[in-house]
């Protein structure tokens, strides 16, 4: 298995609706949602990948780091490096049927146990969706991390404690889904969560929990103040609302606010190991990757999210090793140009 044969598969399965474009920068794809592109005219989509781009690293070869240290702890879980799979669902609308809900869940959740990451999954308007998640879960012993649509707080209490019982080591709620019609028009309505609805969710499950979607200072300190264990700095990938900035862009002002207070997570557009150092640097503790593992799953199984999670180690200790970085636990900004 190499990375063009699981391009070449990818892109044969996807039937058109993903181009498997040699730089997925979300170009061609612009306004194809339901779809992989961005929403409208997909600029915040281009925006994730303009933002990292423009952070340039410093080669540097003169120090004496001669081993790296990729290893983390998220959640009170060890992982071989701090990548974790975004969760994606919706496999037969946006997908164009090319895996089946149960085949891609799967595939990811079983890839990242064997890569020593851990995978996030997803919700929809069919309960489906999320009871495919919690199946490959199951299968795996309760290794993986349940994200569910910002639905009613005692829906997600629900769901939440159905997580626990499966031994799951976290929960969240993509936030950043709050407008999403066919939710609501699905009978399951979602919205914006205030302070006080964070709070209550978060006193009323036991697991860790996350809130994805964060992109401002203001709501990071809004989900501190209630308690909240982890947020996600993310545009949703550019598919919730169109004009945002890149997290790239945001991110250093929202770690500057809560990191150290609680765990800062941030996906968009992280194409390679040395762009998750950047984010690293940026102030994160870890990164989500959506769209490169979607293409590794479609078109490799769980040996393909595998492979591709082993590309990024390799890459992501070859940047640390050039730029004098020795623990990803402790990424100077001074890395970036």
């Amino acid at each position: 298995m190499d990375i063009n044969s699981i391009k070449m598969a990818a892109k044969k399965r996807f039937a058109g609706v993903c181009r498997v474009c040699p730089v997925c920068n979300g170009v061609v794809c612009a306004g194809e949602v339901p779809g992989m592109g961005g929403l409208g005219t997909g600029t915040a989509f281009r925006h994730n990948i303009q933002a990292l781009a423009e952070c340039r690293l410093n080669l540097r070869a003169v120090h004496d780091v001669k081993k790296t240290d990729l290893s983390c702890r998220i959640f009170g879980i060890d992982l071989v490096m701090p990548v974790i799979s975004a969760a994606i669902g919706g496999i037969a609308l946006n997908m164009n049927g090319a895996m089946t809900e149960e085949e891609y869940t799967q595939a990811v959740v079983s890839g990242c146990r064997q890569a020593g990451s851990i995978a996030m999954t997803g919700d929809g308007p069919s309960p489906m969706v999320f009871d495919a998640g919690m199946a490959a879960i199951g299968k795996e012993a309760g290794w993986g991390i349940p994200i569910m649509k910002p639905r009613e707080t005692e829906k997600i209490v629900e769901l939440a404690k159905q997580a626990a019982a499966a031994g799951c080591p976290a929960f969240g709620i993509d936030i950043d889904a709050a407008a999403l019609v066919n939710m609501t028009n699905a009978g399951q309505p979602v919205g914006p969560k205030t302070i006080q609805e964070l709070k209550y969710i978060k006193n009323h499950t036991t697991i860790p929990f996350i809130v994805k979607g964060i992109m401002t200072p203001d709501d990071a300190e809004s989900c501190w103040q209630a308690g909240v264990d982890a947020i996600v700095v993310s545009n949703h990938g550019g598919r919730a609302l169109d004009h945002t900035p890149g997290t790239a862009e945001v991110l250093p002002y929202i770690a500057e606010a809560v990191k150290g207070k609680m765990t800062v997570l941030v996906d968009g557009g992280i194409r390679s190991g040395a762009d998750v150092l950047k984010m690293l640097a940026l102030g994160a503790d870890a990164v989500l990757l959506g769209r490169p593992l979607a293409l590794a799953a479609v078109g490799g199984g769980k040996e393909g999210v595998e492979f591709v999670l082993n590309k990024y180690k390799a890459e992501l200790s070859a940047a640390m090793t050039l730029t004098g970085t020795a623990q990803v636990s402790d990424v100077p900004v001074e890395i970036l140009w």
